[in-house]
């Protein structure tokens, strides 16, 4: 159970300086340009955003704690991968599909999941490892 909270609370900051430099810095420009879309950063829910990273942190430190069976850093790479992929696609692409975002909005949400994911993986195994 340590090791699922340790790994979970890493995933966490590393999620949050990733989102950081994706969404505030990286995609800031078209995320301004969409404005629209958006709430006011005044009546962003950031305090629900924080929960909402730190669950999905949880259950991949869950999932991954219970049900891989053999913890090293490539079989975390994998899992990190498929988890990225199947959160990217439903973050990019699902979106894309409901809300009239531009293409490059949904690739770079389908991208950053990946790489969050693959993080997330090297995250849960280095700890797991104990290292």
């Amino acid at each position: 159970m340590k090791k699922i909270i340790l790994s979970s609370l890493a995933i966490f900051a590393a999620w949050t300086a990733v989102d950081f430099l994706l969404h505030g810095v990286l995609l800031r420009g078209l995320y301004e340009s969409t404005a629209y879309l958006w709430r006011p950063m005044p009546e962003l829910k950031r305090g629900l955003m924080s929960a909402v990273t730190f669950l999905v942190a949880l259950g991949f430190s869950v999932i991954w704690g219970r049900f891989v069976g053999v913890k090293t850093v490539a079989n975390g790479l994998r899992f990190g991968l498929w988890w990225g992929f199947v959160a990217g696609v439903s973050m990019g692409y699902g979106s894309y599909a409901m809300m009239p975002i531009p293409h490059v909005l949904a690739l770079s949400w389908f991208l950053g999941s990946v790489v969050e994911g693959v993080l997330a993986g090297v995250i849960a195994a280095q700890i797991d490892r104990g290292q």
